[in-house]
């Protein structure tokens, strides 16, 4: 059977299309209370320490029900869990447009979290039933774009929404727009049906055999590809919670031009994400190892960022230049969210890939928990209008790039885990 069974572009990329849109209104769900966070934080009395739990609370049962729906997208087709997922987002916006306490805001967005949590992996699940391994960068690289573009429209959208008619209505705007993709996806979505090839000696009918969990879970490999995501996470959970007030309160941007010049910081991430991602793919299409092509590859721009994140506390920077780096810093390290579930499926069983993704993201998102909350605290700490409390804050996202690149420099192998795994398992990295 050849490896491309079952792959047929013009469906696989409109399904792409689709859940690029998704994590459009994914994103534009998360970042939405960073961009309402001044007035947010005046109308309901919130400290920014209080308001950095609030943030984080957005994760807190993120990683559980990915976890779990990570599971049943191995039983379940991926196309009705994204429905369901598009209408619960949409009804969930609703108590946020309502509620006036700390308490009462901070539920809606734990259950909020909770039923967002699982997109990216089922996402990703579900693209990689559209696309073999060697064309699956570019088409999830495009999904996360879904995120910038959302990022961007929010930086562009929400202070202007906020600025007419209050911060509330942004949160019925987002429930309205969840609502219209999920009629869509009724209307279009599919499952893709594409078949890997079959190791050679295991017979052209021999079905793909499980790794036990225990083993897949203690693989090197994967716990690196695990601590990267990490790293990548929080340093995303870093940035969507305090950029927007970093720029207002610290580096001294009005509302509306905070709001522009982070739909810039956005917009900068979208060719480099691409751009590596591409470039990953034609190095493995041109015989490169995965080891080159996808791990020197991601360290290089998780050192990179974490470089520019250590610069921006240089002194004598204006803060058009602190805008710049923060660009650059912010922007290379995201082909992290392209490429590491594409080394997970190099070693993982088909049958075991969307468990195995969703744990990735469960546990890489703790990052984007933790991150929020402790730069609240180093914000409180030092100052709310110091630009150096908020510099010391990002800082933690470069130290903890460094350390996740280091260690898959010394102990993310791809090559060697699936030797080690058994070349009797069926994956899709034939």
């Amino acid at each position: 059977m050849n490896s491309l069974d079952g792959y047929r572009p013009r469906a696989a990329w409109m399904t792409t299309l689709m859940l690029t849109a998704l994590a459009l209104v994914n994103f534009l769900d998360k970042i939405v209370l960073g961009m309402v966070a001044v007035p947010l934080m005046r109308d309901l009395n919130l400290s920014p320490a209080q308001f950095g739990v609030v943030a984080g609370s957005f994760f807190w049962l993120f990683a559980v029900s990915t976890v779990l729906v990570g599971f049943l997208s191995n039983r379940i087709q991926t196309r009705w869990l994204l429905l369901a997922m598009g209408i619960m987002w949409a009804v969930l916006q609703i108590p946020q447009a309502i509620f006036s306490s700390m308490a009462a805001f901070l539920v809606s967005r734990v259950v909020l979290g909770a039923a967002e949590g699982p997109f990216y992996p089922v996402s990703v699940h579900a693209l990689y039933k559209w696309f073999p391994d060697k064309k699956r960068n570019m088409p999830v690289a495009l999904l996360n774009q879904g995120a910038v573009v959302g990022l961007l429209l929010a930086g562009l959208l929400i202070p202007v929404v906020t600025h007419h008619w209050g911060w509330r209505m942004n949160f019925v705007a987002l429930g309205i727009i969840g609502a219209v993709w999920s009629v869509l996806w009724l209307c279009v979505g599919r499952e893709g049906n594409l078949v890997q090839r079959p190791r050679a000696h295991a017979g052209a009918d021999a079905s793909p055999q499980k790794v036990p969990y225990r083993k897949l879970l203690s693989n090197p490999t994967i716990l690196c590809v695990f601590f990267l995501g990490f790293a990548g996470y929080w340093m995303l959970g870093a940035n969507m919670t305090w950029l927007p007030t970093y720029l207002e309160k610290a580096l001294g941007f009005s509302g509306i031009a905070s709001g522009r010049w982070f739909a810039l910081v956005i917009a900068a991430a979208a060719p480099f994400s691409l751009g590596l991602s591409w470039l990953s793919q034609r190095m493995l299409a041109r015989g490169a190892s995965s080891r080159n092509a996808r791990v020197r590859l991601l360290c290089a721009a998780f050192a990179g960022g974490a470089c520019l994140f250590f610069a921006l506390m240089l002194p004598g920077l204006a803060p058009v230049q602190k805008v710049a780096v923060f660009a650059l810093a912010g922007a290379l390290p995201t082909v992290c969210f392209a490429l590491a579930p594409a080394l997970l499926s190099e070693i993982v069983p088909d049958a075991q890939r969307g468990a195995l993704i969703g744990i990735h993201t469960a546990l890489a998102s703790t990052g984007a928990a933790i991150a929020p909350m402790l730069i609240g605290r180093i914000v409180q700490a030092h100052g709310s209008a110091s630009a150096h409390a908020y510099e010391l804050g990002f800082a933690t996202s470069a130290a903890m790039l460094i350390l996740a690149a280091l260690a898959a420099l010394r102990w993310l192998h791809p090559g060697r885990s699936r030797r080690t795994s058994g070349e009797q398992v069926a994956t899709s990295a034939a």
